[in-house]
Protein backbone atom coordinates (compact mmCIF):
# COMPACT_ATOMS: atom_id res chain seq x y z
CA UNK A 1 0.00 0.00 0.00
CA UNK A 2 1.40 3.22 -1.28
CA UNK A 3 2.36 6.21 1.45
CA UNK A 4 -1.08 7.99 2.20
CA UNK A 5 0.94 11.37 1.26
CA UNK A 6 -2.46 13.80 1.13
CA UNK A 7 -4.14 12.07 4.44
CA UNK A 8 -0.50 13.03 5.88
CA UNK A 9 -0.35 16.41 4.73
CA UNK A 10 -3.96 17.33 6.27
CA UNK A 11 -3.53 15.38 9.56
CA UNK A 12 0.23 17.02 10.73
CA UNK A 13 -1.15 20.02 10.85
CA UNK A 14 -3.94 18.72 12.89
CA UNK A 15 -1.42 16.66 15.08
CA UNK A 16 0.55 19.37 15.21
CA UNK A 17 -2.36 21.53 16.73
CA UNK A 18 -3.13 19.27 18.83
CA UNK A 19 0.34 18.47 20.07
CA UNK A 20 0.68 22.83 20.34
CA UNK A 21 -2.43 23.18 22.66
CA UNK A 22 -1.12 20.50 25.04
CA UNK A 23 2.62 22.60 25.55
CA UNK A 24 2.59 24.05 29.47
CA UNK A 25 1.41 27.69 29.97
CA UNK A 26 5.08 28.73 30.74
CA UNK A 27 6.73 27.42 27.67
CA UNK A 28 5.23 29.71 25.07
CA UNK A 29 8.70 29.67 22.83
CA UNK A 30 8.30 26.51 22.40
CA UNK A 31 5.03 26.39 21.45
CA UNK A 32 5.61 28.57 18.91
CA UNK A 33 8.50 27.21 17.40
CA UNK A 34 6.67 23.73 17.90
CA UNK A 35 3.80 25.25 15.47
CA UNK A 36 6.65 26.94 12.93
CA UNK A 37 7.91 23.69 12.86
CA UNK A 38 4.89 21.66 11.97
CA UNK A 39 4.27 24.40 9.32
CA UNK A 40 7.13 23.47 7.63
CA UNK A 41 7.17 19.84 7.59
CA UNK A 42 3.67 20.55 5.79
CA UNK A 43 5.22 22.42 3.26
CA UNK A 44 7.57 19.86 2.54
CA UNK A 45 4.79 17.35 2.32
CA UNK A 46 2.72 19.67 0.06
CA UNK A 47 6.16 20.14 -1.64
CA UNK A 48 6.04 16.23 -2.31
CA UNK A 49 2.93 16.49 -3.61
CA UNK A 50 3.65 18.76 -5.63
CA UNK A 51 6.48 17.39 -7.59
CA UNK A 52 4.47 13.33 -7.78
CA UNK A 53 1.54 15.14 -9.56
CA UNK A 54 2.13 14.76 -13.25
CA UNK A 55 -0.11 17.76 -15.12
CA UNK A 56 -0.47 14.89 -17.76
CA UNK A 57 -1.42 12.13 -16.40
CA UNK A 58 -5.24 10.77 -14.43
CA UNK A 59 -7.45 13.50 -13.62
CA UNK A 60 -7.71 13.15 -9.82
CA UNK A 61 -4.06 11.62 -8.65
CA UNK A 62 -2.21 10.61 -5.14
CA UNK A 63 -5.88 9.53 -4.21
CA UNK A 64 -7.45 7.21 -1.21
CA UNK A 65 -10.82 5.97 -0.89
CA UNK A 66 -12.01 3.84 2.76
CA UNK A 67 -15.16 3.28 3.85
CA UNK A 68 -16.39 5.73 6.28
CA UNK A 69 -19.97 5.62 6.89
CA UNK A 70 -21.30 2.58 4.47
CA UNK A 71 -24.67 2.71 5.83
CA UNK A 72 -25.32 6.21 4.19
CA UNK A 73 -22.57 5.65 1.06
CA UNK A 74 -20.28 8.33 2.36
CA UNK A 75 -16.63 7.62 1.89
CA UNK A 76 -13.08 8.79 3.10
CA UNK A 77 -11.86 9.79 -0.55
CA UNK A 78 -9.11 12.17 -1.79
CA UNK A 79 -8.02 13.01 -4.54
CA UNK A 80 -6.05 16.24 -6.54
CA UNK A 81 -6.33 17.62 -9.88
CA UNK A 82 -3.62 20.47 -10.80
CA UNK A 83 -6.33 22.70 -9.20
CA UNK A 84 -6.33 21.57 -6.02
CA UNK A 85 -2.71 20.51 -6.05
CA UNK A 86 -2.11 24.03 -6.81
CA UNK A 87 -4.38 25.43 -3.86
CA UNK A 88 -2.51 22.97 -1.16
CA UNK A 89 0.92 24.30 -2.14
CA UNK A 90 -0.62 27.82 -1.88
CA UNK A 91 -1.87 26.80 1.72
CA UNK A 92 1.11 25.08 3.24
CA UNK A 93 3.54 27.57 1.52
CA UNK A 94 1.78 30.93 3.32
CA UNK A 95 0.86 29.09 6.96
CA UNK A 96 4.83 29.60 8.04
CA UNK A 97 4.87 33.27 7.27
CA UNK A 98 1.69 33.79 8.92
CA UNK A 99 3.07 31.89 12.17
CA UNK A 100 6.07 34.03 11.69
CA UNK A 101 4.16 37.16 11.03
CA UNK A 102 2.01 36.24 14.36
CA UNK A 103 4.94 35.68 16.57
CA UNK A 104 3.88 38.04 19.18
CA UNK A 105 0.36 38.79 18.34
CA UNK A 106 -1.05 36.14 21.09
CA UNK A 107 1.95 36.96 23.82
CA UNK A 108 0.33 37.61 27.29
CA UNK A 109 -1.27 40.90 27.67
CA UNK A 110 -2.13 42.76 30.61
CA UNK A 111 -4.83 45.13 30.37
CA UNK A 112 -7.16 46.94 32.66
CA UNK A 113 -8.71 43.26 33.54
CA UNK A 114 -5.59 41.74 33.44
CA UNK A 115 -7.00 39.47 30.82
CA UNK A 116 -3.69 37.10 29.06
CA UNK A 117 -3.90 35.91 25.56
CA UNK A 118 -3.00 32.20 25.48
CA UNK A 119 -0.31 31.73 22.65
CA UNK A 120 -0.55 28.11 22.52
CA UNK A 121 -4.33 28.72 21.57
CA UNK A 122 -3.38 30.57 18.77
CA UNK A 123 -1.02 28.84 16.71
CA UNK A 124 -3.17 25.74 17.62
CA UNK A 125 -5.95 27.39 16.01
CA UNK A 126 -4.28 28.15 12.92
CA UNK A 127 -2.29 24.69 12.06
CA UNK A 128 -5.87 23.46 12.71
CA UNK A 129 -7.64 25.63 9.94
CA UNK A 130 -4.22 24.56 7.96
CA UNK A 131 -5.75 20.62 8.11
CA UNK A 132 -9.01 21.30 7.80
CA UNK A 133 -8.59 24.21 4.47
CA UNK A 134 -6.38 21.33 2.84
CA UNK A 135 -8.42 18.42 3.25
CA UNK A 136 -11.10 20.21 1.86
CA UNK A 137 -8.78 21.18 -1.24
CA UNK A 138 -8.22 17.02 -0.94
CA UNK A 139 -11.79 15.46 -0.93
CA UNK A 140 -13.64 14.55 -4.16
CA UNK A 141 -16.32 12.67 -1.59
CA UNK A 142 -19.17 15.95 -1.39
CA UNK A 143 -20.32 14.66 1.82
CA UNK A 144 -16.32 14.94 3.61
CA UNK A 145 -16.16 17.93 1.79
CA UNK A 146 -19.20 19.82 3.38
CA UNK A 147 -17.75 18.41 7.06
CA UNK A 148 -14.32 20.27 6.82
CA UNK A 149 -15.83 23.29 4.55
CA UNK A 150 -18.48 23.76 7.98
CA UNK A 151 -15.52 23.16 10.36
CA UNK A 152 -13.30 25.64 9.96
CA UNK A 153 -15.51 28.10 10.87
CA UNK A 154 -15.12 27.49 14.30
CA UNK A 155 -11.14 27.56 15.27
CA UNK A 156 -11.43 30.97 12.87
CA UNK A 157 -14.59 32.14 15.09
CA UNK A 158 -11.92 31.89 17.67
CA UNK A 159 -9.14 33.42 15.91
CA UNK A 160 -11.18 36.52 14.98
CA UNK A 161 -13.30 36.99 18.04
CA UNK A 162 -10.51 35.81 20.95
CA UNK A 163 -7.17 37.23 18.81
CA UNK A 164 -8.48 40.13 17.89
CA UNK A 165 -6.16 43.33 16.56
CA UNK A 166 -4.40 45.36 19.46
CA UNK A 167 -4.97 48.29 17.54
CA UNK A 168 -7.81 49.93 17.71
CA UNK A 169 -8.33 53.16 18.43
CA UNK A 170 -11.63 52.53 20.62
CA UNK A 171 -11.40 51.80 24.30
CA UNK A 172 -10.83 48.46 25.28
CA UNK A 173 -14.22 47.15 26.24
CA UNK A 174 -15.52 49.31 22.77
CA UNK A 175 -12.62 46.44 20.91
CA UNK A 176 -13.82 43.41 22.43
CA UNK A 177 -17.20 44.49 21.40
CA UNK A 178 -16.36 45.22 17.76
CA UNK A 179 -14.17 41.95 17.79
CA UNK A 180 -17.06 39.70 19.29
CA UNK A 181 -19.52 41.23 16.71
CA UNK A 182 -17.56 40.65 13.47
CA UNK A 183 -16.37 36.78 14.50
CA UNK A 184 -20.26 36.36 15.29
CA UNK A 185 -21.14 38.17 11.65
CA UNK A 186 -18.79 35.77 10.34
CA UNK A 187 -19.98 32.55 11.80
CA UNK A 188 -23.87 33.49 11.17
CA UNK A 189 -23.10 34.29 7.58
CA UNK A 190 -20.87 31.45 6.81
CA UNK A 191 -23.46 28.92 8.80
CA UNK A 192 -26.24 29.97 6.81
CA UNK A 193 -24.81 29.39 3.49
CA UNK A 194 -23.57 25.93 4.90
CA UNK A 195 -26.82 24.61 5.92
CA UNK A 196 -29.13 25.79 2.73
CA UNK A 197 -25.35 23.75 1.39
CA UNK A 198 -26.59 20.83 3.64
CA UNK A 199 -30.08 20.83 1.88
CA UNK A 200 -28.57 20.51 -1.14
CA UNK A 201 -26.12 17.75 -0.19
CA UNK A 202 -29.17 15.43 0.71
CA UNK A 203 -30.97 15.99 -2.57
CA UNK A 204 -27.40 15.34 -4.48
CA UNK A 205 -27.59 11.84 -2.57
CA UNK A 206 -31.47 11.09 -2.98
CA UNK A 207 -30.94 12.10 -6.67
CA UNK A 208 -27.41 10.21 -7.38
CA UNK A 209 -27.31 7.98 -4.48
CA UNK A 210 -23.74 8.69 -4.13
CA UNK A 211 -21.15 11.58 -2.32
CA UNK A 212 -18.51 10.48 -4.63
CA UNK A 213 -17.86 13.00 -6.87
CA UNK A 214 -16.14 10.88 -9.62
CA UNK A 215 -19.17 8.50 -9.66
CA UNK A 216 -21.67 11.22 -10.32
CA UNK A 217 -19.84 12.97 -12.96
CA UNK A 218 -19.45 9.94 -14.58
CA UNK A 219 -22.69 9.04 -14.32
CA UNK A 220 -24.05 12.06 -15.79
CA UNK A 221 -21.32 11.68 -18.83
CA UNK A 222 -22.64 8.49 -19.98
CA UNK A 223 -26.35 9.01 -19.28
CA UNK A 224 -26.98 6.90 -16.54
CA UNK A 225 -28.12 9.76 -14.31
CA UNK A 226 -30.09 12.25 -15.23
CA UNK A 227 -31.68 15.14 -13.12
CA UNK A 228 -34.49 16.53 -13.71
CA UNK A 229 -34.02 20.74 -15.10
CA UNK A 230 -35.67 21.92 -11.83
CA UNK A 231 -34.06 19.66 -9.66
CA UNK A 232 -30.34 20.46 -10.81
CA UNK A 233 -30.93 24.39 -10.60
CA UNK A 234 -32.15 24.26 -7.19
CA UNK A 235 -29.58 21.71 -6.04
CA UNK A 236 -26.80 24.07 -7.90
CA UNK A 237 -28.18 27.00 -5.88
CA UNK A 238 -28.17 25.49 -2.90
CA UNK A 239 -23.93 24.73 -3.51
CA UNK A 240 -23.52 28.16 -5.36
CA UNK A 241 -24.78 30.21 -2.50
CA UNK A 242 -22.67 28.64 0.38
CA UNK A 243 -19.40 28.99 -1.90
CA UNK A 244 -20.96 32.86 -2.56
CA UNK A 245 -20.83 33.53 1.01
CA UNK A 246 -17.03 32.10 1.54
CA UNK A 247 -15.99 33.36 -1.55
CA UNK A 248 -17.04 36.29 -0.89
CA UNK A 249 -19.11 37.43 -3.52
CA UNK A 250 -21.62 40.80 -3.60
CA UNK A 251 -24.13 40.84 -1.92
CA UNK A 252 -23.08 38.26 0.39
CA UNK A 253 -19.87 40.06 1.51
CA UNK A 254 -20.80 42.33 4.25
CA UNK A 255 -18.81 39.58 7.02
CA UNK A 256 -15.65 39.96 5.22
CA UNK A 257 -14.32 44.30 6.13
CA UNK A 258 -15.67 43.17 9.70
CA UNK A 259 -13.98 40.00 10.10
CA UNK A 260 -10.55 41.43 8.76
CA UNK A 261 -10.71 44.93 10.26
CA UNK A 262 -10.92 43.22 13.73
CA UNK A 263 -8.65 40.31 13.21
CA UNK A 264 -4.63 40.61 13.46
CA UNK A 265 -2.59 40.90 9.86
CA UNK A 266 -1.42 37.26 10.21
CA UNK A 267 -5.13 35.83 10.76
CA UNK A 268 -6.33 38.45 7.97
CA UNK A 269 -4.30 36.75 5.70
CA UNK A 270 -5.97 33.42 6.90
CA UNK A 271 -9.24 34.52 6.11
CA UNK A 272 -8.87 36.31 2.46
CA UNK A 273 -5.24 34.47 1.52
CA UNK A 274 -6.49 30.93 2.58
CA UNK A 275 -10.36 30.01 3.93
CA UNK A 276 -11.89 31.93 1.61
CA UNK A 277 -10.55 30.56 -1.80
CA UNK A 278 -12.28 27.45 -0.41
CA UNK A 279 -15.22 28.89 -2.05
CA UNK A 280 -14.31 29.72 -5.47
CA UNK A 281 -12.70 26.69 -5.75
CA UNK A 282 -15.28 24.93 -5.02
CA UNK A 283 -17.20 26.37 -7.72
CA UNK A 284 -15.08 25.30 -9.99
CA UNK A 285 -14.74 21.74 -8.17
CA UNK A 286 -18.50 20.97 -7.67
CA UNK A 287 -20.75 23.79 -8.78
CA UNK A 288 -19.91 23.09 -12.29
CA UNK A 289 -18.41 19.56 -12.42
CA UNK A 290 -21.71 18.32 -10.35
CA UNK A 291 -24.05 20.52 -12.37
CA UNK A 292 -23.27 21.63 -15.67
CA UNK A 293 -26.47 22.49 -17.43
CA UNK A 294 -27.65 24.43 -14.75
CA UNK A 295 -24.00 26.56 -14.57
CA UNK A 296 -24.61 27.73 -18.14
CA UNK A 297 -28.18 28.72 -16.99
CA UNK A 298 -27.32 31.15 -13.92
CA UNK A 299 -23.94 32.31 -15.89
CA UNK A 300 -25.69 35.58 -16.64
CA UNK A 301 -26.70 36.42 -13.48
CA UNK A 302 -23.21 35.59 -11.60
CA UNK A 303 -21.28 37.57 -14.27
CA UNK A 304 -23.24 40.28 -13.49
CA UNK A 305 -22.85 39.56 -9.54
CA UNK A 306 -18.95 39.53 -9.51
CA UNK A 307 -19.48 42.96 -12.06
CA UNK A 308 -20.64 44.45 -9.10
CA UNK A 309 -17.94 42.88 -6.77
CA UNK A 310 -15.23 44.38 -9.00
CA UNK A 311 -16.60 47.68 -9.30
CA UNK A 312 -18.15 48.06 -6.02
CA UNK A 313 -15.35 46.65 -3.98
CA UNK A 314 -13.30 49.12 -5.18
CA UNK A 315 -15.03 52.09 -5.13
CA UNK A 316 -15.47 51.43 -2.10
CA UNK A 317 -11.80 50.94 -1.35
CA UNK A 318 -10.86 54.29 -2.81
CA UNK A 319 -12.86 55.88 0.52
CA UNK A 320 -11.60 53.83 3.40
CA UNK A 321 -9.67 55.66 6.17
CA UNK A 322 -9.06 52.33 7.58
CA UNK A 323 -5.99 49.77 6.52
CA UNK A 324 -7.42 46.38 7.14
CA UNK A 325 -10.51 47.23 5.75
CA UNK A 326 -9.14 49.08 2.21
CA UNK A 327 -7.10 45.31 1.69
CA UNK A 328 -10.88 43.52 2.75
CA UNK A 329 -12.73 45.68 0.12
CA UNK A 330 -9.83 45.34 -2.70
CA UNK A 331 -10.27 41.70 -1.43
CA UNK A 332 -14.01 41.45 -2.82
CA UNK A 333 -13.01 43.14 -5.95
CA UNK A 334 -10.17 40.55 -6.85
CA UNK A 335 -12.92 37.56 -5.59
CA UNK A 336 -15.19 39.16 -8.39
CA UNK A 337 -12.42 38.45 -10.67
CA UNK A 338 -11.50 35.53 -9.74
CA UNK A 339 -15.84 34.61 -10.22
CA UNK A 340 -15.60 36.08 -13.05
CA UNK A 341 -12.69 34.20 -14.95
CA UNK A 342 -14.98 30.87 -14.00
CA UNK A 343 -17.88 31.66 -15.40
CA UNK A 344 -16.67 33.21 -18.52
CA UNK A 345 -16.64 29.46 -19.81
CA UNK A 346 -13.25 30.11 -21.73
CA UNK A 347 -9.87 28.33 -20.67
CA UNK A 348 -8.36 31.44 -20.77
CA UNK A 349 -10.89 32.79 -17.83
CA UNK A 350 -10.91 29.43 -15.80
CA UNK A 351 -6.95 29.35 -16.22
CA UNK A 352 -6.85 33.37 -15.36
CA UNK A 353 -9.09 32.50 -12.26
CA UNK A 354 -6.77 29.49 -10.72
CA UNK A 355 -3.89 31.37 -11.21
CA UNK A 356 -5.77 34.39 -9.76
CA UNK A 357 -6.39 32.53 -6.26
CA UNK A 358 -2.44 31.75 -6.01
CA UNK A 359 -1.30 34.97 -6.83
CA UNK A 360 -4.10 37.10 -5.14
CA UNK A 361 -3.48 34.98 -1.57
CA UNK A 362 0.75 35.54 -2.36
CA UNK A 363 0.03 39.69 -2.99
CA UNK A 364 -2.55 39.87 -0.49
CA UNK A 365 -0.39 38.07 2.21
CA UNK A 366 2.59 40.60 1.48
CA UNK A 367 0.49 43.69 1.35
CA UNK A 368 -1.36 42.72 4.37
CA UNK A 369 1.30 41.52 6.67
CA UNK A 370 3.44 44.94 6.27
CA UNK A 371 0.30 46.54 6.75
CA UNK A 372 0.55 44.68 9.93
CA UNK A 373 4.31 45.64 10.73
CA UNK A 374 3.13 49.23 10.25
CA UNK A 375 0.35 48.99 12.52
CA UNK A 376 2.03 47.08 15.18
CA UNK A 377 4.62 50.22 15.35
CA UNK A 378 2.11 53.11 15.25
CA UNK A 379 -0.85 51.53 17.30
CA UNK A 380 -3.13 52.25 14.74
CA UNK A 381 -5.44 51.17 11.44
CA UNK A 382 -6.00 55.08 10.40
CA UNK A 383 -4.34 56.44 7.24
CA UNK A 384 -4.61 59.67 8.29
CA UNK A 385 -2.28 58.82 11.75
CA UNK A 386 1.00 58.24 9.19
CA UNK A 387 2.92 60.34 6.95
CA UNK A 388 6.40 60.23 5.71
CA UNK A 389 6.83 56.53 6.64
CA UNK A 390 9.68 56.16 3.34
CA UNK A 391 11.96 58.57 4.89
CA UNK A 392 12.40 56.77 8.64
CA UNK A 393 11.61 53.43 7.49
CA UNK A 394 12.43 52.91 3.44
CA UNK A 395 12.26 48.83 3.53
CA UNK A 396 8.69 49.03 5.16
CA UNK A 397 7.99 51.67 3.09
CA UNK A 398 9.48 50.11 -0.38
CA UNK A 399 8.10 46.35 0.61
CA UNK A 400 4.67 48.09 1.25
CA UNK A 401 4.67 49.67 -2.34
CA UNK A 402 5.41 46.23 -3.88
CA UNK A 403 2.56 44.70 -1.96
CA UNK A 404 0.40 47.60 -3.11
CA UNK A 405 1.34 47.06 -6.87
CA UNK A 406 0.83 43.31 -7.03
CA UNK A 407 -2.66 44.54 -5.95
CA UNK A 408 -3.11 46.59 -8.43
CA UNK A 409 -1.89 43.85 -11.01
CA UNK A 410 1.32 45.89 -12.02
CA UNK A 411 2.77 43.91 -15.15
CA UNK A 412 6.19 42.14 -13.89
CA UNK A 413 4.30 40.93 -10.61
CA UNK A 414 2.18 37.95 -10.73
CA UNK A 415 -1.61 39.36 -10.50
CA UNK A 416 -0.79 40.95 -13.67
CA UNK A 417 -1.06 37.39 -15.33
CA UNK A 418 -4.09 36.16 -14.52
CA UNK A 419 -5.95 39.27 -14.53
CA UNK A 420 -5.19 39.38 -17.91
CA UNK A 421 -5.87 36.12 -18.75
CA UNK A 422 -9.43 36.64 -16.90
CA UNK A 423 -10.14 39.54 -18.65
CA UNK A 424 -9.24 38.03 -22.33
CA UNK A 425 -10.71 35.09 -21.53
CA UNK A 426 -14.41 36.80 -20.45
CA UNK A 427 -13.86 39.43 -23.49
CA UNK A 428 -14.20 36.92 -26.07
CA UNK A 429 -17.24 35.51 -24.87
CA UNK A 430 -18.79 38.74 -23.37
CA UNK A 431 -16.96 41.25 -24.85
CA UNK A 432 -19.47 43.85 -23.29
CA UNK A 433 -18.67 42.42 -19.08
CA UNK A 434 -14.97 42.09 -19.96
CA UNK A 435 -15.25 46.04 -20.95
CA UNK A 436 -16.60 47.09 -17.98
CA UNK A 437 -14.26 45.04 -15.51
CA UNK A 438 -11.88 46.81 -16.67
CA UNK A 439 -12.72 50.05 -15.03
CA UNK A 440 -12.13 47.67 -11.59
CA UNK A 441 -7.97 47.75 -12.88
CA UNK A 442 -8.26 51.83 -12.56
CA UNK A 443 -10.06 51.58 -9.57
CA UNK A 444 -7.33 49.73 -7.92
CA UNK A 445 -4.69 51.95 -9.12
CA UNK A 446 -6.37 54.95 -7.39
CA UNK A 447 -6.63 52.81 -4.02
CA UNK A 448 -3.41 51.27 -3.87
CA UNK A 449 -1.29 54.24 -4.86
CA UNK A 450 -3.40 57.21 -3.03
CA UNK A 451 -2.85 54.47 -0.18
CA UNK A 452 0.89 54.75 -0.55
CA UNK A 453 0.70 58.34 -1.15
CA UNK A 454 -0.89 59.10 2.80
CA UNK A 455 0.86 56.50 4.29
CA UNK A 456 4.47 57.00 3.25
CA UNK A 457 5.07 59.98 1.70
CA UNK A 458 4.84 63.77 2.59
CA UNK A 459 6.38 65.38 5.37
CA UNK A 460 7.53 62.75 8.41
CA UNK A 461 4.78 63.08 11.17
CA UNK A 462 5.94 62.81 14.84
CA UNK A 463 3.75 59.91 15.95
CA UNK A 464 6.06 57.83 13.00
CA UNK A 465 9.53 59.86 13.28
CA UNK A 466 10.97 56.95 15.92
CA UNK A 467 9.44 54.31 13.74
CA UNK A 468 11.75 51.53 13.52
CA UNK A 469 12.62 49.76 10.23
CA UNK A 470 11.88 45.95 9.57
CA UNK A 471 13.40 43.73 11.78
CA UNK A 472 14.98 40.65 10.54
CA UNK A 473 12.05 38.36 11.75
CA UNK A 474 9.93 40.46 9.38
CA UNK A 475 12.24 40.26 6.57
CA UNK A 476 12.08 36.67 6.72
CA UNK A 477 8.18 36.92 6.30
CA UNK A 478 8.06 39.71 3.49
CA UNK A 479 11.05 38.77 1.53
CA UNK A 480 10.36 34.98 0.16
CA UNK A 481 6.69 36.44 -1.31
CA UNK A 482 8.13 39.43 -2.81
CA UNK A 483 10.55 37.38 -4.88
CA UNK A 484 7.38 34.41 -5.20
CA UNK A 485 5.68 37.60 -6.81
CA UNK A 486 8.25 38.50 -9.13
CA UNK A 487 9.15 35.03 -10.45
CA UNK A 488 5.75 33.88 -10.85
CA UNK A 489 5.12 37.90 -12.95
CA UNK A 490 7.59 37.20 -15.15
CA UNK A 491 7.64 33.27 -15.40
CA UNK A 492 4.19 31.68 -14.26
CA UNK A 493 4.87 28.73 -17.15
CA UNK A 494 5.61 26.37 -13.76
CA UNK A 495 2.38 27.49 -12.74
CA UNK A 496 0.13 27.09 -16.00
CA UNK A 497 1.20 23.96 -16.64
CA UNK A 498 -0.43 22.30 -13.74
CA UNK A 499 -3.59 23.65 -13.78
CA UNK A 500 -4.10 24.21 -17.78
CA UNK A 501 -5.00 20.27 -17.88
CA UNK A 502 -7.68 20.51 -15.28
CA UNK A 503 -9.41 23.63 -16.32
CA UNK A 504 -9.74 21.95 -19.76
CA UNK A 505 -11.39 19.19 -18.51
CA UNK A 506 -13.22 21.13 -16.46
CA UNK A 507 -14.52 22.71 -19.72
CA UNK A 508 -15.02 19.36 -21.04
CA UNK A 509 -17.74 19.04 -18.21
CA UNK A 510 -19.89 21.84 -18.87
CA UNK A 511 -19.60 20.73 -22.44
CA UNK A 512 -18.29 24.13 -23.56
CA UNK A 513 -15.51 24.84 -26.21
CA UNK A 514 -13.36 28.49 -26.57
CA UNK A 515 -15.28 30.78 -29.05
CA UNK A 516 -13.45 30.54 -31.93
CA UNK A 517 -11.84 34.05 -33.31
CA UNK A 518 -13.57 36.17 -36.40
CA UNK A 519 -11.52 36.38 -39.21
CA UNK A 520 -12.37 37.93 -42.28
CA UNK A 521 -12.00 36.07 -45.56
CA UNK A 522 -9.29 36.98 -47.51
CA UNK A 523 -10.35 39.07 -50.77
Amino acid sequence: MSFPLLTATAVLPALGAIATAAVPAAQRVAAKWLALLVSLGTLALAAVTLVRFDPGGDRYQLTESHAWIPDFGVRYQLGVDGIGVALVALTALLMPFVILAGWHDADPMETGSRRWRPTQGFFALILAVEAMVIISFEATDVFLFYIFFEAMLIPMYFLIGGFGDRAHEHGDKVAATQRSYAAVKFLLYNLVGGLIMLAAVIGLYVVAGSFSLQEIVQARADGSLHMATSTERWLFLGFFFAFAVKAPLWPLHTWLPNAMGEATAPVAVLITAVVDKVGTFAMLRFCLQLFPEASKWATPAILVLALVSIVYGALVAVGQRDIKRLVAYASISHFGFIILGIFAMTTQGQSGATLYMVNHGISTAALMLVAGFLISRRGSRLIADYGGVQKVAPVLAGTFLIGGLATLSLPGLAPFVSEFLVLVGTFTRYPVVGIIATFGIVLAALYTLVLYQRTMTGPVKASVAEMPDLRVRELLVVTPLIALLIFLGVYPKPLTDIVNPAVQQTMSDVHKTDPQPEVEAAK
